[in-house]
């Protein structure tokens, strides 16, 4: 599927689980047609700025901001003009960069963009992660021509006659076969025979997944199971202290950022996780049994709608943010030791894997740029 003279723009960001997915679709497109021209648009002081250049991009920076809730706010009239200073912007970029197609992962740059790229008659690719459509690609979808989902039942949110179900693009780095347990184990330093639980809350950390592991010290401590806990770097000093005072138990690994997450995916019979929709890919993916916490600090509670997808095939167990800190370390170690109950959640999450996803995606952006040509 090569074509002569690619040109194509990406935009979106703000969270990891915009730029995962804009940046394994970008790799895809290389991987196919290796001198394809890929820019992307981000917004300006949002992680992309960093992410995207670090993964081999270029990115442009738009002064655009989120809307504030509820809609009415007056802040919202100065975020307006930002917004119609951000197409201005793209508009002038896309007149020079001249892509065929123009790429939606969601996030504030990617509204500007694409509705900059309709007007000037460029063909539109919306890439929607989660199970409940967020508002800047709800907004968006009558100016798409292909809306590439990861959950059935979008139709609620989009024309039925333009959804492709993809899936979501994740690491590819996950994805290594040639790791043993044993490896794995000595690795992070624990046994390869004994059950465990891989708790992350994201890059950052998650406040609550954090406070469920520090009250329940004293269980952990006092069960046969191990614990691998990604703090996150916001709150890597803050827990130092509390563990300095109470203690850390033994069977407790402890750090702020996981380099090797193919390593601790390996290793974990059971996964704590927020439900983002990359986090929920990812584990669909691998097969993994686990327990989500949705966060209820995201637009639209879209990680709850996430969650129950998988909750609703006894793909995943859920706990509720509030109930957490009482609820979550112990039901891990109950489950944790549950053989069947692992196989059954782990087998029925792999069951709604779907594999290839950014090369799905990437196809259908090389389509629309012929028909474009």
């Amino acid at each position: 599927m090569y074509m002569e003279g690619l040109r194509v723009i990406i935009s979106g960001g703000g969270t990891g689980g915009h730029i995962f997915p804009a940046v394994s679709i970008a790799n895809a497109l290389r991987e196919i047609n290796p001198d394809v021209e890929i820019l992307f648009v981000g917004a300006e002081g949002r992680m992309e700025m960093q992410r995207v250049p670090a993964a081999g991009y270029k990115i442009i920076g738009l002064p655009v901001r989120g809307l504030l809730r509820p809609l009415w706010k007056p802040g919202n009239i100065s975020i307006l003009m930002d917004f119609l200073k951000s197409k201005r912007m793209v508009k002038q970029t896309l007149r020079e960069f001249k892509p065929q197609v123009a790429v939606g992962v969601g996030g504030y740059a990617s509204s500007a963009t694409l509705n900059a790229a309709y007007e000037l008659g460029i063909p539109c690719l919306i890439q929607e992660q989660n199970s409940f459509a967020g508002l800047t690609n709800k907004t968006l979808a009558k100016k798409a021509r292909k809306i590439c989902v990861a959950y059935e039942g979008m139709e609620r949110f989009f024309p039925k006659d333009r959804i492709l179900l993809t899936g979501n693009p994740v690491r590819q780095s996950l994805l290594n076969d040639s790791l043993t347990r044993e490896e794995c184990a000595a690795a992070f330093g624990l046994n390869p025979a004994k059950p465990t639980v891989l708790l992350i809350g994201g890059s950052l950390g998650a406040r609550t997944l954090n406070e469920s592991v520090i009250r329940n010290l004293s269980r952990i401590a006092a069960s046969s199971v191990q614990f691998i806990w990604q703090t996150g770097s916001y709150y890597k000093k803050e827990i130092e202290q509390m563990l300095d005072v109470k203690g850390k138990p033994s069977n407790l690994v402890v750090t702020d950022f996981i380099s090797r997450m193919d390593q601790a995916y390996c290793l974990a019979d059971l996964v704590i996780s927020r439900a983002g929709a990359g986090s929920i890919s990812e584990l669909c993916l691998l097969g993994k049994p686990s327990i989500l916490v949705p966060s209820p600090n995201v637009a639209e509670d879209h990680q709850t709608h996430n969650a129950m997808a998988l909750v609703g095939k006894e793909a995943a167990l859920l706990v509720r943010d509030a109930d957490a800190p009482e609820q979550l370390i112990p039901l891990a170690l109950e489950t944790v030791v549950d053989e069947e109950k692992l196989k059954k959640l782990g087998g029925n999450a792999a069951a709604m894997a779907l594999r290839d996803s950014a090369r799905i995606i990437a196809e259908e952006v090389i389509k629309l740029a012929e028909e474009k040509k």
